[in-house]
């Protein structure tokens, strides 16, 4: 007789029609409610298209807000409606130094990598430029999560060597798109670069009720077979998705269900393999996002986790936090911001203190869950 495990992996029944469509990199077909900001992408490859310079834009929004997804739409529009513009994406998260962005960009635009070893950056960027030229191609490169570019300090020299290779390479057009989360980057940049880096602004604002909805409701389409979810469910998928203000939760939580629900041998998603998608949810997404910190911001919550009697001050932690490491208050507010931002801490204005500006931190978490990703 097969055991449970075998019956788990060799069962060929399933509930997915197509599993790769709750995939984290799954591009759909039906881009719901980001109308307005493709119209905008599109006027700033506009001029690129004929003949001109593209216009550097920076994408902002939360975080699963469509930003991504329609930077991709977009560059697969240009490249099926034009051979007059190159295009490069470009995760920073995971290449962020200034070899490997432009590896990428080489790649993208030859078809393969760049030796990995014993070619200097000069004869990659200088093949890129060439052919650009050779071409009479303008480049657009989407620069996503380019706040990992600040961090390692080298945002500057790759937004420099991108926007100004018209000084090397006379008649290059050359432009940028930054997504990021965090608006507060441009105030990083130097003058050499920011008198270049003109942008337009296309904000991702965070969706609705109604629009989570609309796009789960795609996906359970599109990824499942017909009566697999209810609309109860969905629902209650759609408030948790909602309070965390992040789509990709419920896209995840919409394959997690369907996976404990296949395990059962389940024909449908029950109410205990959501409970079951969600308590496993909670950890992770905590320890993902704990992992995704700064040192600054790992410190900053370390000692706010630190205060266990009472919601301390914002002016209390800075005090603990500059006892071992000093820091600006400009750094320590940004940060603050970060985790606030990341929904890891509330604030509230108590109305009191010289300007009614004090602050009161709490954590939303469970001390001793984020002590333990902490560590």
């Amino acid at each position: 007789m097969p055991s449970r495990v075998e019956d788990i992996l060799m069962g060929d029944e399933t509930l997915f029609k197509d599993i790769t469509v709750f995939n984290p990199d799954f591009i759909p077909e039906n881009y719901l409610h980001r109308e307005l900001q493709m119209e905008a992408l599109a006027i700033s490859l506009r001029p690129a298209l004929k003949g001109g310079k593209p216009v550097n834009t920076v994408v902002v929004g939360s975080p699963a807000t469509g930003k991504t997804t329609a930077v991709h739409k977009i560059f697969e529009m240009v490249a099926q409606k034009s051979q007059k513009v190159a295009t490069a994406y470009v995760n920073c998260q995971l290449y962020n130094t200034r070899f490997n962005i432009f590896a990428q960009i080489y790649q993208q635009l030859f078809g393969f990598l760049p030796a990995g070893t014993g070619v200097p950056f000069s004869r990659i960027y200088g093949e890129i430029m060439k052919k650009l030229t050779n071409e009479k191609k303008a480049l657009v490169v989407a620069l996503d999560d380019v706040n990992h570019l600040f961090y390692r300090k080298n945002a500057n020299q790759i937004l420099y060597d991108i926007l100004r290779a018209h000084e090397v390479f006379p008649g290059v057009r050359t432009g940028v798109f930054c997504v990021i989360s965090d608006i507060e980057f441009r105030f990083m940049l130097d003058k050499n670069v920011s008198s270049i880096f003109i942008p337009q602004e296309v904000i991702f604002d965070t969706y609705t009720w109604q629009e989570i909805r609309d796009i789960l409701d795609d996906r359970v389409k599109a990824g499942f077979y017909p009566e697999v979810l209810s609309d109860e469910l969905l629902d209650e998928i759609v408030d948790f998705t909602n309070s965390t203000g992040d789509l990709r939760v419920g896209i995840d939580l919409l394959r997690t269900s369907g996976n404990f629900a296949e395990a059962d041998a389940s024909r449908n998603i029950e109410r205990k393999h959501l409970e079951k998608a969600l308590q496993d949810f909670d950890s992770q997404s905590l320890k993902n996002t704990i992992n995704n910190l700064t040192d600054d911001e790992r410190g900053l919550l370390e000692v706010i986790v630190g205060q266990r009697d009472d919601n301390p001050t914002a002016g209390d932690i800075y005090n603990i936090l500059n006892e071992n490491k000093p820091l600006s208050y400009a750094s320590f507010d940004r940060a603050l911001k970060k985790l606030e931002f990341m929904r890891i801490i509330d604030t509230k204005f108590t109305g009191k203190g010289k300007r009614g500006n004090t602050r009161l931190i709490m954590l939303r978490f469970n001390h001793e869950d984020v002590e333990k990703y902490l560590d």
